[in-house]
């Protein structure tokens, strides 16, 4: 049977279709879907986990129950995980385990850009990567059979455009694996990796290595296409669609199993043809293990070490380095002269909860934009998450930002560093249940002089509107017990908690510059739901041109929804009645528009 499938669509088909009894995650572009898609599946549990570490260490349980479990992220959240990721590696497993982590290559939407092909040989774990959606579908039944083959866990690593881009698929129904019935049963040489036991296991590890050498030397994904003997082309995942469309008449070695690496086929490869080449995204990774199997190979001298390859980057590199003898290099497809649209920031919704509280950070702080902090200048810290586009002017509110939860460790030490200045950090719902609880606690136990301000947007908004434990949501989108976030930070010691309207810029204020004013940990609770996620309206508002008197202050809030019109403030239709821009209004000039 014929399905059109997305690569994470497929993962999860034929997660399902081997048996997956458990499933966890924590949302990220481009992994986000895989757990969506489960969640529609019957007979197994799925759960958004609170951060991907907890994903992977319930997926482990289940795997000791002798089920199989799957644990999806996207890359920069297997360095969340890499702790259990490791310890799985030298546990090993009963039930089978799959790790998917989905790389950003040209960070479309991530803070940081990396090639986790390097987590596989360091944790010395099986490495498959698809190269299409059918591929995203196989690949699953093989990753469980050889985890449990091989006593290990299994790393699946899609890119961007496998994870998101639809092919078709050949599905077969029949293949449903029933799941096992769990049971565990004690072996603390196993699973308590005291140092003597994991000695023992270590040993074990590299014997799987040993093994699975061989194993990969003739796996059937893997595929030789002997063509033009000139020019041999070595590749894989979303590379090697590209590579094809470039080198139309060159042969090929397709690879699925990256790691460990099949030397035997890629020496008997090299053998029947005159050059071998490599296409792959981001870092050298296949183009090393070719080298050190003593082969002449070329491959990033031609194709860049940055970014997400395309079709035009990669026949343009081919003909620069004269793999295309009388080709030119491609240009771009002819097309109509675009329209002269003016350039746009990426910016908040209308009606976000996040800018009144950024709003006002900005206006307390007197900022400047470059250069040394001025003394009466907060220090505003975020993590990642929709508030962080408040980096860009008009808002200009935020200082740094590196990942989840960090915005409250940096806070910190920025204080104990002994800045003058006052130091307010800033991270949403989400990401404080993600990984910022810890920080908090280090800012009680220490007693940092900080402000937290926890943007309360009542969701997992930037990845699509997922639960988490403070919605009280769960994946299946079912009522569950709801962890209040009040409640945590009041259980962790913090005696100076705010609750106050993510909308009233007054409140907002008054609790910033009492909080700002204490000697001990301050947190702020911001509370507004996300605008593309509430089903009621408000009234929106319009602007009275008879009253403005072009001051422009309106957009300085960087709302969308106004903009000028015959040099006086306008609102279109997108408003989404949060009242922020009238309560910023010097001239009154804005008001519902009850028409």
């Amino acid at each position: 049977m014929k399905q059109l499938l997305s690569g994470n669509e497929a993962l999860a088909l034929g997660a399902w279709h081997a048996g997956v009894a458990v499933a966890a995650a924590y949302p990220g572009t481009p992994s986000t879907e895989i757990l969506q898609e489960l969640a529609k599946m019957d007979g197994i549990y799925v759960e958004w986990s609170t951060n991907e570490k907890v994903a992977l260490e319930v997926a482990m349980g289940a795997s000791y129950a002798g089920v199989r479990a799957l644990a999806s992220m996207k890359h920069v959240g297997l360095n969340v995980a890499a702790d259990p990721f490791f310890a799985v590696s030298t546990t090993g497993i009963i039930g089978g385990l799959v790790v998917v982590s989905a790389d950003d290559p040209g960070e479309h939407s991530s803070q940081g850009e990396q090639d986790n092909r390097h987590f596989a040989r360091f944790a010395k774990v099986p490495m498959l990567e698809p190269a299409d959606s059918q591929d995203a579908y196989d690949v699953m039944g093989w990753a469980y059979a050889i985890s449990e083959e091989f006593d290990t866990p299994v790393l699946v690593r899609p890119t961007t455009r496998i994870s998101h881009c639809k092919t078709v698929v050949e599905v077969d129904p029949e293949r449903k694996a029933v799941p096992a019935q769990p049971q565990f049963r004690r072996a603390p040489a196993k699973y308590v990796m005291v140092p003597s036991n994991a000695r023992v296991r270590r040993l074990a590890m590299e014997e799987r290595i040993v093994k699975l050498h061989d194993y990969v030397e003739t796996f059937p994904m893997n595929k030789m296409l002997l063509a033009d003997r000139k020019l041999g082309v070595i590749s894989s995942g979303v590379a090697y669609q590209y590579a094809r469309e470039v080198f139309k008449d060159a042969s090929f070695l397709k690879l699925v199993t990256t790691y460990p690496f099949p030397s035997e086929l890629i020496r008997r490869f090299a053998r029947e043809v005159d050059q071998v080449i490599v296409i792959e995204e981001l870092d050298p990774y296949l183009e090393d293990e070719v080298r050190r199997l003593g082969i002449p190979v070329r491959g990033k001298e031609f194709i860049p070490l940055i970014g997400e390859l395309t079709v035009e980057i990669a026949e343009n590199g081919a003909v620069q380095a004269g793999l295309l003898p009388g080709k030119r290099p491609a240009s771009a497809p002819a097309t109509e002269a675009p329209l002269p649209l003016p350039l746009r920031r990426p910016q908040l919704c209308a009606g976000c909860p996040h800018v009144g509280t950024e709003y006002v950070l900005r206006k307390l702080g007197l900022r400047t934009n470059e250069g040394p902090v001025q003394k009466g200048d907060f220090v505003v810290t975020s993590d990642i998450g929709c508030y962080t586009l408040g980096v860009y002017p008009p808002l200009a509110a935020l200082d740094t930002c590196a990942c989840m939860g960090a915005s409250i460790g940096h806070a910190i030490g920025l204080k104990k560093a002994g800045i003058p200045n006052k130091v307010v950090a800033v991270l949403g719902d989400s990401t404080f249940m993600h990984s910022g609880i810890t920080g908090l606690v280090d800012a009680v136990y220490n007693q940092a002089s900080i402000t937290v301000i926890i943007l309360d947007n009542e969701t997992t908004a930037m990845t699509g509107h997922q639960g988490h434990p403070g919605t009280g949501i769960s994946a299946r989108g079912l009522k569950t017990q709801a962890v209040k976030l009040e409640d945590v930070v009041r259980g962790v010691g913090v005696r100076d908690v705010n609750i106050v309207s993510a909308f009233d810029l007054a409140e907002i204020e008054s609790a910033i510059r009492k909080c700002t004013e204490n000697d001990e940990p301050s947190v702020i609770i911001a509370r507004g739901p996300c605008t593309l996620a509430v089903k009621t309206r408000r009234t929106p508002f319009a602007v009275d041109t008879e009253e403005c008197t072009s001051c422009y202050v309106c957009l300085d809030t960087g709302c969308p929804a106004i903009s000028l019109v015959d040099d006086r403030a306008h609102i279109d239709e997108s408003c989404a009645g949060c009242g922020v821009c009238a309560q910023v209004c010097p001239q009154e000039a804005i008001l519902e528009d009850k028409r």
